[in-house]
């Protein structure tokens, strides 16, 4: 017990001892000037920007140098040490130096039609220009500094970021690639074979066609309907126009059957033109037939004379 209270008071005798003890001034001067001088080093901001779907249009005001890349491409990994080194001095030229991913915004690919990577766009107060010369250090220092971008012919207003072909290239460009991930999720964490997600996405995409389609029709038609039918005594005038066509259609009838009765008439007529000159004899002069001269009565005659001879040549035989 003795011990404890003797261990207990000289720990009490050590820590007043210490609490008393005043840290040396040098110490102090030496901390100070450790956190000073790494002080600019942590605060030291990065001039190299990123740009996204989202924060695109601040590029539309002041100047800009911009770089299109991807993660895989060599060339663009080639550049970014030159890129940064230019990064640096972009605050102190009052430039804002941004990169872009590709990857990951698919909006601005398709806004900008990036073709090939690593691509530079020049953009000075919404106006773009695209980045043609070496890609050092140097150069993109001297095309900002001495205003080489000016003999660069900039893109036209129909092909701006910012135009309405852009944005809906932009959309395009996004609904690719959430297509994409959709394929990826079905494929590998559902199990849908690769066909079965072709033939998912075929027929949503027949669907929707359809589905808008007819919701082009229905707004089209409400918004300009036809007059003929929004008319309010159309059907009437149709109901009077299919009357008046079947009346005409039976005079038409009528008239050809006038016309029929008019040629039986004059076919009649010419037969018994015919009958008349048969037994008149021929106008022209012609020889007259046998027997054309002979009495009624006498030809009459003769014809029974015939018959009598041909019932009596019937009872022979």
């Amino acid at each position: 017990m003795a011990c404890l209270l003797a261990y207990s008071n000289t720990g009490s005798t050590m820590f007043s001892a210490t609490r008393r003890t005043k840290p040396h001034p040098w110490i102090c001067c030496l901390l100070l000037v450790v956190v000073l001088t790494s002080l600019p080093a942590s605060a030291k901001r990065d001039g190299l920007r990123e740009v996204t779907d989202g924060t695109w249009e601040e590029i539309l005001t002041g100047e800009w140098m911009i770089e299109f890349y991807a993660p895989w491409c060599p060339a663009c990994q080639q550049l970014q040490p030159a890129w940064k080194e230019f990064a640096e001095w972009g605050e102190d030229m009052g430039v804002n130096i941004a990169k872009v991913d590709v990857t990951e915004q698919p909006g601005l690919s398709g806004r900008f039609i990036i073709t090939s990577l690593p691509t530079i766009y020049h953009c000075k107060d919404g106006v773009f220009r695209k980045y043609q010369g070496a890609r050092t250090k140097d150069d993109f220092l001297s095309f900002v500094d001495e205003q080489k971008w000016r003999s660069v012919e900039p893109v036209s207003s129909w092909f701006g970021p910012s135009s309405f072909l852009m944005n809906s290239m932009s959309a395009l460009f996004k609904l690719s690639m959430f297509i994409r991930r959709c394929h990826n999720y079905m494929t590998e964490h559902l199990g849908i074979p690769v066909w079965g997600s072709y033939v998912i996405f075929g027929l949503a995409t027949l669907f929707s066609g359809l589905a808008l389609g007819l919701l082009l029709v229905f707004i089209a038609d409400y918004v300009f309907p036809s007059r003929r039918f929004s008319s309010p005594d159309y059907y009437q005038k149709k109901q009077t126009m299919e009357q008046a066509r079947l009346i005409q259609r039976q005079e038409d009838e009528h008239e050809a059957d006038g016309e029929e009765d008019d040629d039986e008439d004059d076919e009649d007529e010419d037969q018994d033109e015919v009958w008349r000159r048969r037994r008149r004899g021929s106008p022209e002069g012609r020889p007259e037939p046998k027997g054309q001269g002979l009495s009624d009565e006498t030809l009459r005659k003769r014809a029974v004379g015939n018959r009598e001879e041909e019932d009596e040549e019937e009872e022979d035989t």
